[in-house]
């Protein structure tokens, strides 16, 4: 269930989807400086080191799914929107044993800092997704590349490494060009997803539990956001219904290595 201060939060929420048409992707993230835990003091976690670029020799360069006989699906946040409901999100996960992928959009990082480090600190994984969260795949080759060394740069200077992942905005799957520069980049995989949780249209919790259940698979990397009070309230069953199949929620890199 969706705690309280969650619920709070969610009226003042920036929404965070990949639709093109929503304003809420072209324009930077407001800052609102660091945020308290939901539910009270934040535990003691211990300091988890980023990831570097992950590689897996036989994988295609793009990625949209793990392998099926997995016992495991991938959970991936697009990242960017209010930090208190990302900090519920990601405290959500973590009560449930957890572990995600959140690839964030630069302009985000720079009003929100802190979160790369709550998102580390809670076990999850980071990647990029982008510097503004602009159509990628429609712009000329030198604006698209700086769109992917602006995040990675962001990432770099915060964490250490330039993140685990790249994945493309404002599209599911990159073209043969922006897979070229995220390579050139220092990203061997281009991450994609083989489960649409369309909750960047805010159906409600419901909607957006039955969407991925329905057609998450063994395997499945699921694409979902931060930054919207629904996806927090329908994190909860999501879990436990991957549970009851026996299915484990990890990292994209646990996923496929």
């Amino acid at each position: 269930m969706l705690r309280a201060a969650a619920s709070a939060a969610a009226a003042g929420a920036l929404l965070s989807g990949c639709d093109p048409h929503r304003d809420e992707d072209r324009g930077p993230a407001r800052a609102t400086g660091p945020s308290p835990s939901p539910v009270g003091r934040e535990p003691h976690r211990p300091a988890h080191a980023a990831r570097p670029p992950t590689r897996v020799p036989g994988l295609p360069v793009q990625i949209e799914n793990g392998p099926r006989e997995a016992h495991a699906v991938a959970l991936t946040f697009h990242g960017r929107g209010d930090p208190k409901l990302a900090t519920a999100l990601l405290g959500e996960a973590e009560r449930a044993g957890a572990r995600v992928t959140v690839l964030v959009v630069g302009d985000w990082l720079d009003a929100q800092p802190q979160m790369a480090r709550r998102i580390l600190d809670g076990g999850h994984e980071l990647g990029n997704h982008t510097l503004h969260h602009r159509d990628i795949c429609a712009l000329p080759a030198a604006d698209a590349y700086a769109e992917i060394t602006g995040c990675a740069d962001r990432l770099r200077r915060l964490t250490g490494t330039i993140g685990s992942w790249f994945r493309p905005s404002q599209t599911r799957r990159a073209t043969d060009l922006v897979t070229q520069l995220a390579r050139k980049a220092g990203y061997p995989h281009v991450l994609s997803y083989d489960v649409d949780s369309l909750d960047a249209n805010d159906p409600g919790a419901p909607a957006v539990r039955r969407t991925v259940l329905e057609a998450v698979r063994p395997g499945s990397v699921v694409s979902l956001h931060l930054g919207h009070a629904g996806t927090v309230a329908a994190l909860p069953p999501i879990l436990d219904g991957l549970r009851r199949r026996g299915l484990r929620a990890v990292t994209t890199t646990e996923l496929v290595t």
